[in-house]
């Protein structure tokens, strides 16, 4: 647990197809195969996390959803999006296309998810260390 003891333990994620959207997350992570719990799709993370994936047929939001990995994750990952032709970005905005961000020492890119949201992997965490780009 935290040092304050509060941990988040999952979120809901709307989608028009819960398997296909937790599929595409799951296989470009490099997860294991989404699991079934009631409604939702569920792809487990680091620490007990989960995304649950649920139908919605109305206006999806898109949402943002950031990744914390190692090198290698980020490496592995970073060769599963270019495999499958995706662009990425080195922003939220979507300013830097085909490049990745090195903010404070660590490596990052923004790729775009199922049904819109905005999927990012980062190397560390933000906010303690020095900006390049």
């Amino acid at each position: 647990m935290s040092e304050t003891g509060i941990e988040l333990n999952h979120t809901i994620v709307h989608s028009r197809d819960r398997w296909a959207a937790a599929r595409d997350v799951a296989s470009v992570l490099g997860l294991p195969e989404p699991t079934a719990y009631g409604p939702f799709a569920v792809v487990g993370l680091a620490h007990g996390l989960s995304l649950d994936f649920m139908d919605d047929a109305g206006q999806i939001s898109s949402q943002h959803y950031a990744f914390l990995v190692g090198e290698d994750d980020f490496d592995a990952i970073w060769s599963r999006i270019r495999e499958q032709g995706r662009t990425i970005w080195a922003d939220p905005f979507r300013h830097q296309p085909g490049e990745i961000n090195t903010h404070d020492g660590g490596r990052g890119l923004y790729w775009e998810g199922p049904d819109g949201h905005h999927l990012e992997i980062i190397t560390r965490p933000y906010g303690g260390g020095e900006t390049d780009s």
